[in-house]
């Protein structure tokens, strides 16, 4: 019978300190024996944004203890481990090497191998740890950091068909809930409290929405979103009118975009019915995930969101994509170094203020 690979996975690209024992089940799913994380939303909270060096400190203080309680809940001891995952990037150098570097030693310790996982590509592969994903299918990765389109070939083939050209879509929305005062975390605040406005109360502009492609913008939304919020200033119900037109907005933008993105799937896989997995943290936006489900019964694609848990940063998704590259005969060599930056698709052209191409 052929050995089910069991992975820890390690995760401290931003904000949380995640640790997580992945087990495959040997149908191209996997079970999640344990997935602990640690936020840091108290140490952040009087800033409305993340520091990095607060972040930094709090993963030293905190990933031992994680890692432990991760192997614990697990069941299972380090010697029982087949590998180590860690995320490498892209994400805040400071904070990726906390547990980058303890990663490579636990596995240099144990004699394990060690994967260097790329933080996109967990998002990108994180719905496949409960659904079976076969490839090709139209990913769309959103979260704080990223907002693109792309092309999933296979594993580590990417075609990127769309990006944002300034601000990702969580960045709006975390700068948005700044700025109405809603709190942090800024998103998911924003989301709840979007529920009591009204959507059609402000007309706010689309940036781009009508040029050709798939591209997306969100700074000059966020300007608008600034400008309505100093004519309003402290009206409760008008900013919580704001918070959902806002987000009515970027629901309108990132409908036509994906629409967009949908038919050039079609041109370039030559395939009429597909997968679209909707990734990363704002993937958990419960609105979003409404539209685009709805779009894409319409247009016979299947709609694929991780569970809630899988949408924000975690170790479950490192773990797994540690456990995917293994099984291609990959593993990493403990002198490579964490990236901020680390595109999936590294032919595409990286974008520059108004969407300049440098």
């Amino acid at each position: 019978m052929k050995k089910k690979l069991t992975f820890l996975g390690i995760e401290t690209s931003c904000d949380e300190t995640a640790s997580s024992v992945v087990q495959e089940n040997g149908d191209g799913t996997a079970k999640v024996l344990s997935n602990i994380v640690s936020s840091q939303i108290k140490e952040h909270e009087k800033f409305g944004e993340v520091v990095p060096e607060i972040a930094a400190r709090a993963h030293v203080e905190n990933i031992d203890f994680i890692i432990q309680k991760a192997l614990d809940k697990s069941k299972k001891k380090i010697d029982e481990i087949d590998g180590v995952a860690a995320t490498a990037g892209p994400g805040l150098v400071v904070c990726l090497n906390i547990g980058y570097n303890i990663g490579k030693s636990l596995a240099a310790f144990g004699k394990k191998p060690f994967l260097s996982i790329n933080h996109l590509e967990g998002h990108a592969l994180s719905p496949g740890i409960e659904n079976k994903i076969s490839f090709p299918y139209l990913l769309l990765l959103v979260s704080g950091g990223h907002s693109q389109y792309l092309i999933v070939k296979d594993l580590n083939n990417y075609k990127q068909i769309g990006t944002t050209i300034d601000d990702a879509v969580g960045e709006a929305f975390d700068k948005t809930a700044k700025i109405l005062d809603l709190g942090y975390p800024g998103g998911p605040n924003l989301e709840v409290k979007a529920k009591k406005g009204d959507e059609n109360f402000f007309i706010l502009p689309r940036p781009i929405l009508n040029r050709g492609g798939c591209n997306l913008s969100f700074a000059g939304l966020k300007t608008a979103v600034l400008r309505e919020a100093q004519k309003i200033k402290k009206d409760k119900r008008l900013r919580l009118n704001l918070a959902a037109s806002f987000q009515k907005t970027v629901i309108d933008i990132l409908k036509k975009k994906t629409l967009v993105a949908m038919e050039q799937y079609k041109e370039l896989t030559n395939k009429d019915n597909a997968d679209l997995i909707v990734a990363g943290g704002v993937a958990a936006n419960e609105k979003i995930k409404e539209a685009l489900s709805e779009l894409c019964i319409n247009k016979k694609f299947n709609p694929i969101f991780p569970r809630k848990e899988f949408c924000g940063d975690n170790a479950a998704m490192i773990a797994w994509a540690g456990i995917q590259n293994f099984k291609l005969k990959k593993s990493s060599q403990l002198n490579v170094t964490a990236k901020s930056r680390w595109p999936l698709d590294s032919q595409a052209p990286f974008m520059k203020g108004p969407g300049l191409k440098i």
